[in-house]
């Protein structure tokens, strides 16, 4: 699966090239004139409420928003529309990936707004910042006010989080507070947060009515934190443990310890803990867990057996080429020390987490789609199509793969009345595909244009963003 979507990379790699030939105004210009219509017409909607293929369809884009889907010989096309061809394709709404990084802040590297093309030329028109701090959170409104006036090429940020730690329960309390104070859309947990901070946070953030989301902490059980009101669970953590015989013992083993000691204990306990999965639990508790709300972004794409095995050789991949100079630095250290032993303990994470997943799906638990890039071997944009098809071979359906990356995230951040599906009064951010993704979850990477708050990029805008990304040398 992972092969044909590196052909795709590769013949975009190729488009871009041809792009670069192209004078700047010739490949770039056209989707930022002063249009204020375009029309998509005789094109089959993909309804991801309910399921259903609506077409053929014109779907009519005034200022931003969609203001018409109907029969085509009943919408009126305004002269000055620019218009699409929609026949035989497919249109879906802007995909969202939940977990992305977008700064640097142990590495105090610039922010990573190289990743930014690379988003939108595959399809993903929001995304929610996993880590950020107060003079961060003053970049993400920069970003989002110049992408809201057409100044800036880049996904919405729909939502961006400071991470919270403590040194006590009241220190962790007052960094909520700060938190809060600096504009904070949500507040992060960690796996190295102490059981003690990781109450004061959530009953300060309970105040302060922010949702506290991130890494359920290794002495925590994944029941106790969703329904203590945790609202997700990033890649995972704790369900492992949670799915396995043996998680009461893990945990009392962790009590007590704190930051790099507890996240140490819980990492030489996983070859442990995987041996230990059973299934019949894992359904008892994907039960219990859809009854709290809570939450997954299970990040499957980091789990892969042979992502970072892929990673090793990262040079041989035609999407390197793409990935700042200092990301390029940081991939290579990470990955020589990759080791014999983490492979292993790769090759049998991967099936587990499926299996997680599946049970968790079964149960009804709300999964959404996140890819924790740009982490080595998870490629910005790229990444979430194939974490898309790990859902779906994880038993989701390419219709609920769909709703993971579009619906599922457009409710859990209460913006579903502005985006999440092809409606009238929505905001414009859709994907004009070439391929029906209800019938093959890989047709999401056949994107043949991108509507971005009503401004439309075709294919050739598309990768002429790729081939001026990224910047030669970190700025």
């Amino acid at each position: 699966m992972r092969a044909k979507g590196h052909l795709r990379a590769t013949s975009i790699l190729l488009a871009a090239a041809l792009a670069t030939l192209l004078p700047a105004a010739v490949a770039l210009g056209a989707q930022w004139r002063d249009h204020h219509a375009v029309a998509i017409t005789d094109v089959t909607i993909i309804d991801v409420e309910s399921g259903r293929a609506i077409g053929p369809r014109t779907v009519l884009v005034e200022d931003g928003t969609i203001v018409s889907l109907d029969v085509p010989q009943a919408v009126r096309i305004p002269a000055w529309a620019q218009r699409i061809d929609g026949r035989g394709r497919f249109l879906i709404p802007g995909l969202t990936d939940m977990h992305i990084h977008l700064f640097n802040l142990s590495s105090r590297r610039p922010p990573n707004d190289w990743s930014f093309a690379l988003y939108i030329a595959n399809g993903i028109t929001g995304v929610r910042d996993m880590r950020s701090d107060a003079a961060s959170m003053l970049q993400v409104k920069r970003w989002r006010a110049a992408v809201d006036r057409g100044k800036l090429i880049a996904p919405h940020v729909l939502a961006s989080g400071i991470a919270v730690h403590g040194r006590s329960p009241d220190d962790a309390a007052a960094q909520v507070d700060a938190a809060a104070d600096a504009g904070t859309d949500f507040i992060k947990v960690f796996s190295d947060v102490p059981a003690p901070q990781w109450r004061a946070i959530l009953a300060e953030a309970h105040v302060r009515s922010l949702p506290v989301v991130g890494h359920v902490p290794a002495g925590v059980a994944l029941l106790e934190a969703a329904k203590m009101g945790q609202r997700t669970d990033e890649h995972l953590t704790q369900a492992y443990e949670a799915c396995s015989s043996i998680e009461a013992r893990m945990l009392d083993d962790r009590q007590g310890l704190d930051g790099d000691a507890l996240a140490s204990r819980s990492s030489s306990q996983e070859a442990e803990v995987l041996s230990a999965f059973d299934q019949a639990t894992c359904l008892r508790v994907a039960k219990t867990l859809a009854n709290t709300g809570q939450a997954q972004v299970p990040t499957l794409v980091l789990a892969d057996e042979d992502a970072l095995a892929r990673a090793a050789t990262p040079s041989a991949d035609p999407r390197w080429q793409l990935l700042r100079a200092d990301e390029q630095k940081r991939w290579r250290a990470f990955l020589a020390g990759y080791t014999k032993d983490d492979a292993i303990l790769a090759q049998r994470r991967w099936p587990i987490a499926r299996r997680i997943v599946s049970s968790m799906h079964q149960a009804g638990v709300p999964i959404m789609a996140g890819t924790d890039s740009p982490m080595p071997g998870v490629y910005p944009g790229f990444s979430l199509h194939e974490e898309l098809q790990q859902l779906v071979q994880s038993g989701l359906t390419p219709l609920e793969a769909l709703r993971a990356a579009t619906l599922e995230p457009a409710r859990f951040l209460h913006i579903d009345k502005t985006v999440g599906t092809v409606a009238v009064g929505k905001r414009a951010d859709l994907v004009l595909l070439d391929a029906d993704p209800t019938k093959d979850i890989r047709n999401t990477e056949r994107i043949h244009a991108v509507l971005l708050g009503g401004r439309l990029l075709r294919r050739a805008d598309l990768d002429g963003l790729i081939a001026r990304s990224p910047p030669a040398k970190t700025p």
